[in-house]
């Protein structure tokens, strides 16, 4: 076993080395009882689109990015005769074990997602019926390799693997989280159209500076450039008064926002991920300062991702990507506020949040009533 290394991370303390994986097993859960599962399963090779090729439904849908518009209305997957066969042993599977139901599978060129019910007890680990279901399409696989000559005689040489090794998987644990998994699934086509119709808006870059800080950048990276970026900061308290300055800092940078101004936060607080979600409902840009970092395949979601689309949004991560949950530290925070003062050219200054505060200039008490 190879010794893992001690590292330090700026405004996070010392950290180990951790080997990030998306295919650990949830522990301690029963993965023969009942459940609802949104798994994940990848191809070997992703660099082969084998399953099928991604397709608008028609000329209208091209370049939609509105959230309302759902994927199975714009965009689809068109199966190969091989993508056929494994969305046939799918329900094949479900038709042998009547305990499980498929409630939804969305083929995509080099993977796909199953939204699965374990209805009741099953006698076998979920992995083993999933591994039955990769057996089954390896055989599919080599024979289409067989008839295309690029696979010899059984015996003479190791058959590749359609799917790389182990599964994804989403537990079902909280009230609506079966509709945001379906939602998921069914959007998977238009989303992954949409990225790759804007690319450059999905890329991941691992070396964006900014004021001397290196950070890991996703979206529009020529926001830095505008000439007016504000710096959001919100006291996360429920005082009378704290929500009635939360209230006047959304008007306030609202207004500034419809004049190009951008606004940059690491949305920590309440108010904060409230002003910053009224500035993209209200088609404005936004500058956010993440604590994770990003995964390999990475993509935003839900108003991120038409706002990435839209070249609306930049996402800025100063530390490493993990896959654990962390609770963010109060060193972290100030971290991260310092660096939203440091990338805008119109930091939140005391003055301000008592000119607010206060209801004067601008601002004043009339604005407000």
């Amino acid at each position: 076993m190879e010794e893992k290394h001690l590292k330090h991370i700026d405004g996070v303390g010392w950290r180990y080395d951790t080997e990030h994986s998306m295919l650990r097993r949830m522990v301690d859960h029963d993965y023969q009882s009942r459940c609802i599962y949104m798994l994940t399963l990848t191809l070997a090779n992703r660099q082969q689109p084998l399953l099928g090729r991604l397709q608008w439904k028609s000329e209208d849908a091209r370049g939609c990015v509105e959230s309302k518009v759902r994927s199975s209305l714009t965009a689809a997957l068109i199966p190969s005769p091989l993508g056929e066969k494994v969305a046939s042993e799918w329900f094949s599977l479900c038709h042998d074990n009547p305990q499980l139901d498929l409630i939804r599978l969305q083929l995509m060129p080099d993977h796909l997602h199953v939204v699965l019910f374990v209805k009741d007890r099953i006698p076998k680990h979920l992995g083993k019926y999933i591994g039955i279901v990769k057996n089954r399409c390896n055989k599919h696989y080599w024979k289409m390799l067989t008839e295309q000559g690029l696979l010899g005689p059984k015996g003479t040489e190791t058959p590749p693997s359609l799917f790389s090794a182990n599964f994804q998987d989403s537990i079902l644990i909280h009230d609506g989280q079966l509709e945001a998994m379906v939602n998921y699934v069914e959007q998977n086509p238009y989303r992954a159209l949409v990225k790759r119709e804007n690319r450059e808006m999905f890329t991941i870059l691992d070396n964006v500076e900014v004021g001397g800080i290196r950070f890991a950048a996703i979206g529009n990276r020529w926001l830095l450039d505008r000439g007016v970026r504000m710096q959001v900061r919100c006291h996360n308290n429920t005082t009378p008064a704290n929500l009635q300055l939360i209230a006047r800092q959304k008007e306030y940078f609202l207004d500034r926002g419809k004049k190009g101004g951008v606004v940059v936060s690491p949305c920590i607080s309440a108010g904060e991920r409230m002003i910053a979600r009224a500035a993209l409902d209200a088609g404005q840009p936004l500058i956010v300062i993440l604590e994770n970092g990003f995964s390999q395949y990475y993509k935003p979601s839900g108003k991120y991702f038409d706002a990435c689309a839209k070249g609306l949004l930049l996402m800025l991560a100063p530390w490493p990507y993990h896959m654990e949950k962390r609770t963010i530290t109060r060193n972290q925070c100030l971290a991260l506020n310092e660096m939203a003062r440091t990338i805008s050219n119109d930091p939140w200054t005391p003055q301000l949040e008592r000119m607010l505060s206060d209801g004067q200039g601008e601002w004043g008490e009339k604005k407000n009533e």
